[in-house]
């Protein structure tokens, strides 16, 4: 096997039938043929809770659960699934991870994250998403009824579908080159510094950086949409982009 491939942004949902087909298809070719799957945030386009009793939650549950026997996956919080917790990891198998996570995969350093605590510009964002990782924020969103949280789901997927332009993009929600330096500023001391690797802009690119007299390359993970996506490939080789279609 020698490769792990990457993953993010896909905002699966029971509206989104042909990523979900796509999806589950992905995992059918790659269970037991790679070493891990990271997915790096957004999985869900909103998850309200892992007492979430839709058969769209159900299938999702199952589909990872069966993977999970045979391969790996490593979950990241985004920006849309930060509810995300130990009892959805419990019934799926798959492993949590705190963000930024340092990783060695095939003798080469990376650092992988959703990439929203990049996006330094968008300040009404920024104090959201210090609000929604707060344990006891959470808590009390958790204790409301079910139906009160997929209301509350849908009044935030709606604000942050306002704040996008026309081209579905707006300039604040891109990674700032003052976020990314403090993010790998932690990574300084390192002799050669990570590879950074995140998803959340929807920028599938490769960018290359300097921080101090050091180089470091950041990969931006393809999204999701219109019956097709993208992932990485990480092997002894260093990363590669690959697409997916229906």
């Amino acid at each position: 096997m020698n490769k792990t491939l990457l993953i993010a942004d896909l905002h699966l949902a029971e509206n989104t039938p042909a990523l979900n087909q796509l999806f589950s298809g992905s995992l059918k070719q790659w269970q037991g043929n790679i070493d891990a799957l990271y997915i790096l945030g957004d999985f869900f386009d909103v998850w309200v809770g892992d007492d979430d009793d839709s058969a769209f939650a159900r299938g999702i549950k199952e589909t990872l659960r069966t993977f999970t026997q045979h391969t790996p996956i490593y979950w990241a919080h985004g920006n849309r699934d930060f509810l995300v917790g130990s009892a959805f990891a419990a019934e799926t198998g798959v492993k949590i991870i705190t963000s930024p996570h340092k990783v060695t995969l095939y003798g080469k350093d990376y650092v992988l994250t959703h990439g929203d605590e990049l996006c330094t510009d968008d300040l009404a964002y920024q104090q959201f998403r210090q609000q929604s990782r707060n344990p006891l924020w959470q808590m009390f969103v958790l204790s409301k009824p079910l139906e009160e949280r997929r209301l509350l789901a849908g009044q935030i997927r709606q604000m942050s579908e306002t704040r996008k332009s026309e081209d579905g993009k707006s300039e604040i929600s891109d990674a700032t080159e003052n976020g990314i330096q403090n993010l790998m500023q932690t990574f300084a001391d390192n002799d050669i510094l990570p590879t950074l690797i995140h998803g959340h802009t929807h920028r599938p690119m490769v960018h290359q950086h300097r921080l101090g007299d050091k180089n470091f390359a950041r990969y931006v993970i393809q999204d999701w949409e219109n019956g097709c996506g993208g992932y990485l490939r990480i092997d002894e080789h260093g990363v590669s982009a690959h697409q997916l279609v229906l």
